[in-house]
């Protein structure tokens, strides 16, 4: 029984690590920049297929690839906000009105994103393998790469906390998050934070999507049940609190890994009522303010 309860602890945690890790990016991109990035998957879903090719195609080790899938995730997400959603927010006639035709142009970007990916790697399955060999921990057994994918998510997020909480360009998006007009009085340039957010939550999709694919099957379809999942962990944990965000995914995760002992089908099922319920019961969520 000592077992079996360790097992399920210890599986939630490596879900949860994920889970934790997808969610930051898109909390950051809703909580600060106010765009509701349904497309936020497809980013993961980019970051799992370039690390797929350079270690398929190229042998490039996959830890490696962390530091080329999050500054190229970064990148697109960066010039994608200058792009469009700067321009949709300088048109709108009222913050509401910007959010719902972000959402919109969203939508567009998932679907546009995920035809590229069938068209460049196509509909198939992919998936490769990168220290798989069993590892045992007090009597439960867990493949080494999930281990280290935990670890690194671990490690990842709390260095993105301490960039928020410590540096200068940190406090300046925790200041445009909760006062943006007050921030821009005092010389914050809001246009070039909000579109870091978008680049930097680009980024930590792209490193999740690059974990992903270390333990698990990838295809071009997958982004849309990371999405759900992510905005599920920001509701749970508090919309735009980064600890909350990791509090709700590592939740989140244990849930999922007792659902998933007790009949792995009602895994999704789980979450859903999960997020219904805080919705109703606490929409703020753990940390929310």
């Amino acid at each position: 029984m000592m077992v079996t309860i360790l097992d399920i602890i210890i599986a939630g945690m490596l879900l949860g690590g994920i889970y934790a890790l997808i969610a930051v990016g898109l909390s950051l991109q809703y909580g600060v920049a106010r765009v509701l990035n349904i497309a936020h998957g497809e980013f993961i879903m980019l970051g799992a297929f370039i690390t797929w090719t350079l270690y398929t195609a190229f042998g490039v080790n996959p830890l490696l690839s962390l530091a080329l899938c999050g500054p190229t995730l970064f990148l697109i997400g960066y010039v994608l906000y200058i792009v469009l959603f700067s321009r949709l927010r300088v048109r709108a006639a009222s913050p509401g009105a910007y959010e719902g035709n972000s959402m919109l142009a969203c939508f567009g970007l998932l679907f546009i994103i995920q035809n590229l990916a069938i068209l460049i790697w196509g509909a198939d399955i992919k998936g490769y393998s990168f220290f798989a060999f069993p590892v045992d921990f007090a009597g439960a057994r867990f493949a080494a790469n999930r281990l280290i994918t935990l670890g690194f998510a671990i490690v990842i997020g709390l260095v993105f906390y301490l960039f928020l909480a410590r540096t200068r360009l940190g406090k300046a998006i925790r200041a445009s998050a909760q006062e943006p007009e007050a921030a821009g009085l005092m010389g914050v340039n809001i246009d070039r934070v909000l579109a870091l957010c978008f680049g930097l939550g680009a980024l930590m999709a792209g490193l999740g999507g690059a974990l992903i694919s270390m333990s698990y099957k990838i295809q071009p379809t997958m982004g849309l049940e990371y999405t759900m999942i992510a905005l599920i962990v920001i509701v749970l944990g508090g919309l735009g609190s980064i600890p909350g965000s990791f509090i709700g995914g590592f939740l989140l995760g244990l849930v999922g890994s007792i659902v998933t002992y007790v009949e792995p089908g009602l895994a999704l099922v789980a979450y859903y009522v999960i997020f219904m319920m805080v919705l109703l019961l606490k929409p703020k969520g753990v940390l929310g303010k």
